[in-house]
């Protein structure tokens, strides 16, 4: 797979370049910020129609988010957004997008820095792009998809373009999945319950309930299957909800730094996470999952910006920096991979994401933090090492014991915990 990044000039033109004169392709765009199921749905029609037709099989895909860039705009009198700008509300980067879009075997990717002078371009005008410069002979959409500028692209004002050029063909997905559901457009505080993940506010309210809550919360109603809702979500600490809609555990990436250590003389020695994680951060909370690792930061994977592919660095054995406790369950490091070489180590992981509030009131540390605790035999130093942790399953909210010992003992409730939802033995 080729991955390419265009930048659009100040008058928003894009130079596209020339894929290939022989070979014509069939063409997808989005941001496609989560790969869910009703992304794959399009991703998989794009590869199959593509190698029916012997077409390139290419991707559009636009970085930052366009509505991340227009929320910025209105705030910042219509400026973009600069290179250090990090968008809190992505759900997966540009790189887990990447590593799905290999899985499918796209061939091209074309990751387009979205731009307000680059928004003005009429749909029209992008589609003869896609036809003139990248040869697009048939173009996949999602049934609700849009674009150009004001959104007037819809699929059909885009039907109707193909149908009277006659030059690129249409293909339209259904990737709605099961319904929709409602999202409120500000802050909603998680509804615990013990021994169970958040339950949704809305669980059974009457039709008379559900119309109050909406407008009070003013909620819209959005597609099962869509990132607005995997947010809204994981912003409650419904792990398997967003799970199901995601096809597989939603992850964060990140580089493991120095913390306080204080892990380590309860018995559970953390990898503490930077803060400039890469992906959406759920709910504070206790969740079983696992943490993956991806070797040494400083050569773990990105896509090419010339153009070309990089393998993702892995990790290779390294030299002991911490023990576990012994009176803690422990499980031996997984390859999780096909047992091909060098591959990511991979093990069970309790998950903290939260202030530690068991501490802060002694510390005076009150900032979020993600720690993750390997349970595993393994002597495994991962500072400085690049990470992926995935979330399988909400445990508990983050609770302030009245002791240490409480503390120690809650934790290895929650790595047995862990180790029944992943499977692993202790």
């Amino acid at each position: 797979m080729i991955v390419t990044r265009l930048e659009p000039d100040s008058h928003g033109d894009v130079d596209w370049p020339m894929l290939n004169g022989d070979r014509r392709s069939v063409l997808t765009v989005g941001v496609f910020d989560g790969m869910h199921r009703g992304h794959r749905a399009v991703i998989e029609r794009l590869v199959e129609r593509a190698r029916e037709l012997g077409c390139l099989s290419v991707v559009v895909m636009f970085d930052p988010r366009p509505g991340a860039v227009h929320a910025y705009a209105r705030r910042h009198n219509s400026e973009d957004p600069g290179r250090g700008y990090v968008d809190g509300n992505l759900v997966t980067s540009v790189d887990q997008r990447l590593d799905v879009l290999r899985e499918y075997g796209v061939d091209r990717v074309l990751i387009v820095r979205y731009t307000m002078a680059f928004s003005t371009k009429s749909y029209v005008f992008f589609l003869g792009q896609m036809v003139g410069r990248l040869g697009m002979r048939q173009l996949v959409l999602g049934s609700d998809a849009v674009m150009g500028a004001n959104r007037e692209g819809t699929v059909k004002s885009i039907a109707n373009v193909a149908a009277s050029t006659g030059v690129f063909e249409l293909d339209v997905v259904d990737d709605r999945g099961p319904g929709h559901a409602r999202v409120p457009s500000d802050s909603v505080d998680p509804i615990w319950t013990p021994g169970g993940e958040p339950q949704d506010p809305t669980k059974g309210m009457t039709r008379a309930e559900l119309r109050a809550w909406s407008k009070r919360h003013q909620a819209r109603q959005v597609r099962v299957w869509s990132s607005t809702n995997i947010r809204y979500l994981l912003s409650q600490g419904r792990i398997g909800e967003a799970n199901e809609i995601l096809g597989y555990a939603h992850a964060v990436e990140s580089t493991v730094i120095h913390g306080e250590q204080r892990g380590r003389t309860l018995g559970f020695p953390t990898a503490n996470l930077d803060s400039h994680a890469e992906g959406y951060m759920p709910a504070d909370g206790v969740y079983a999952g696992w943490i993956v690792d991806l070797g040494p930061a400083a050569t773990s994977g990105t896509d090419d910006a010339h153009g070309t592919d990089d393998a993702h660095g892995m990790a290779d054995d390294r030299t002991v920096s911490e023990t576990f406790a012994d009176d803690a369950p422990h499980m031996d490091g997984v390859d999780g991979t096909d047992g091909s070489s060098p591959s990511p180590r991979r093990w069970p992981a309790a998950i903290s994401l939260g202030s530690k509030p068991t501490y802060s009131a002694v510390t005076g540390l009150h900032d979020r933090v993600l720690e993750v605790y390997a349970v595993t035999d393994e002597w495994i130093d991962l500072y400085d090492h690049r990470v992926r942790v995935e979330f399988l399953s909400y445990l508990r909210p983050q609770i302030r014991f009245g002791s240490s010992q409480d503390l120690i003992e809650e934790m290895r409730r929650n790595v047995r915990q862990t180790l029944d939802v992943t499977g692993s033995e202790s």
